[in-house]
């Protein structure tokens, strides 16, 4: 069973639905108590990182998600799900984010069209199980305006090159996440999507 984190910024459906289409049972929840019951989580999202953490507050899922991630449970973060992890970001404002990646979530530089949105590379730095069957040199499909700055180089498995070079795929422990859409990014975004499923 694979769940899919609803903290009511985000876009679930084309996650679920690719996910079932590759053979996995999902559950899309707001519930505090199927988050703590999960084997996979797959925490999504798009729009601003502050509201994001406030939602995940409201819902009294940030405490279990952390507490999740902690003791073991694999995580697959998407998009504005990969920011969350990092310790802070710069987004209109200073924010506290999840803190199980230290780094902070920074917006990319002035002189390059914002957001980057579309199809771009994927470079890989490292072996990961996450990145199985995956070419170096694969396009995938981008729709963001901040980048991260992870602490620890190290985690980054793929990098991508928009006027500035950015983590887009990391991994660290139990830990999965890509800056880019799998779900949007055709036969590349689904053999990433298995591989997590197969963690």
């Amino acid at each position: 069973m694979i769940t899919i984190v609803d903290y009511h910024l985000n876009n679930l459906r084309s996650l679920e639905n690719t996910f079932r289409r590759l053979g996995y049972e999902t559950l899309v929840t707001s519930r505090r108590e199927d988050v703590e019951a999960a084997d996979r989580l797959v925490l999504p999202g798009v729009g601003a990182f502050g509201q994001a953490m406030e939602n995940l507050r409201q819902l009294d899922l940030a405490g279990p998600l952390v507490a999740k991630i902690r003791g073991g449970t694999p995580i697959l973060g998407v998009c504005l799900g990969f920011q969350l992890l990092f310790t802070t970001s710069q987004e209109f404002g200073d924010h506290a984010g999840l803190g199980v990646l230290e780094g902070n979530i920074e917006r990319l530089p002035e002189g390059i069209h914002i957001p980057h949105m579309g199809w771009n590379e994927l470079h890989l730095s490292r072996e990961d199980p996450i990145v199985r069957d995956v070419e170096g040199g694969s396009f995938v499909y981008f729709v963001h305006s901040y980048r991260a700055v992870p602490l620890h180089p190290e985690i980054v498995v793929a990098w991508t090159d928009y006027g500035v070079e950015f983590p887009s795929v990391v991994a660290f422990g139990n830990v999965r996440a890509t800056q880019f859409h799998p779900e949007k990014s055709q036969h590349v975004g689904e053999r990433i999507l298995d591989n997590f499923g197969k963690l």
